[in-house]
């Protein structure tokens, strides 16, 4: 898994090109509960079917760029908009 803060120093937001942040545990866990229950869908229009292992957030447009397999994919249409799921409730 990505885990170095030196890559937060030289990946930034595609879109905004402000710095990213690690998504917590919290935010990862509420996001695989949407997942299992197929409510998450990314930008690009496609549901996310796998549990998300880590992620990276642009907290200036609220999205999480997903990290699989310990890589980044800063791809705007894979981005999962988090103001979407921060409506939802929990269970």
């Amino acid at each position: 898994m990505l885990n170095s803060t030196f890559f937060l120093k030289v990946l930034v937001c595609p879109e905004t090109h402000n710095q990213l942040c690690w998504a917590d545990s919290n935010l990862i866990a509420k996001l695989n509960t949407r997942i299992q229950k197929n409510q998450v869908i990314n930008r690009g229009g496609d549901a996310i079917t796998q549990p998300l292992e880590q992620g990276l957030l642009c907290e200036a447009q609220n999205y999480l760029y997903p990290v699989e397999s310990g890589i980044p994919v800063l791809l705007k249409e894979r981005a999962i908009a988090l103001n979407d799921i921060s409506s939802l409730s929990m269970d």
